[in-house]
């Protein structure tokens, strides 16, 4: 089963990989987007400083959202859905697995940039650390809980927006804990109970989310 797996995620990368652009697309999204705040903002570095936690977090939760109507879009045109759902293996293990394809693919990359782009508000070092590590464990949330909207939207005309509107409002929570993990660490506090509740989060999210994509996947193809 984690060969299984691990192909599913190994296969999901290499087609993501072949049509790179939407993986472009969304990075490029996340750099113009943080970019354009400085700009609109001011050079008033104490202000950016304050601002830089919550305007990337929700410049990496609007890019992850890019990408999420397109998540089983390939799989249900080519019919390769079908045979997801009539394996003999748990659909929700299945499920989690083209889950963390998505993020490798998708939040990754954002995780990866944060540090070069909270340069731009000032941030230092240690901080950026820390708000990275933030977007470590938050955006893996995203990814789960826009797999739930992503089931749900399948083959809907004009599903993308759909999702989003389902979506956006369950990521408040992680959207709150991970700015205040990161508006923490700049101000010099503990972040571990930010930390905490993102993994809070995490944890429930790897446990219910797989379960409620799989019964949504099946409800659409019905």
């Amino acid at each position: 089963m984690p060969a299984l797996l691990a192909a599913i995620v190994l296969h999901d990368v290499s087609l993501a990989w072949r049509r790179r652009g939407s993986i472009l697309s969304s990075l490029l999204f996340f750099v113009i987007a943080s970019s354009l705040f400085p700009l609109a903002i001011g050079p008033d570095p104490q202000q950016l400083r304050a601002l830089a936690p919550g305007i990337l977090w929700v410049a990496a939760l609007l890019a992850s959202m890019l990408s999420l109507s397109r998540l089983f879009a390939q799989e249900h045109a080519d019919g390769s859905l079908d045979q997801l759902l009539l394996s003999p293996h748990p659909l929700a293990l299945l499920v989690l697995a083209k889950i963390c394809a998505h993020w490798v693919t998708s939040g990754l990359p954002l995780l990866l940039l944060t540090p070069l782009l909270a340069q731009q508000y000032g941030l230092p070092a240690s901080s950026a650390l820390l708000l990275s590590a933030s977007l470590l464990i938050g955006t893996p949330v995203l990814s789960l809980i826009g797999g739930v909207g992503a089931a749900l939207t399948l083959g809907l005309r004009g599903g993308a927006v759909l999702l989003c509107v389902l979506v956006l409002p369950l990521c408040v929570p992680v959207l709150i804990f991970g700015a205040g993990a990161g508006a923490a660490a700049d101000a010099g506090l503990d972040v571990m109970p930010q930390l905490s509740l993102l993994g809070a989060c995490l944890a429930l999210a790897l446990f219910l989310c797989p379960i409620a994509t799989a019964a949504g996947l099946r409800m659409s193809m019905e």
